[in-house]
């Protein structure tokens, strides 16, 4: 099972996209990720297990 989130506007758009992932973590998912389009690429970041992994990798890989 996934849950699909997505955004387009004036904030800044990875707080955006952790909160909504944030509402969907009771379902239990065991990988989370993001995909944003930066210059014109695609740049993705996705780790496993909890959110907070990813908050971690988008960390350490803006």
């Amino acid at each position: 099972m996934c849950g699909i989130i997505g955004y387009i506007g004036q904030k800044e758009v990875v707080p955006v996209l952790i909160d909504g992932l944030r509402q969907l973590e009771y379902r239990g998912y065991d990988s989370a990720g993001i995909a944003l389009v930066q210059k014109g690429q695609i740049e993705v970041r996705r780790s496993a297990g909890k959110l907070v992994r990813l908050e971690e990798v988008i960390h350490a890989h803006p």
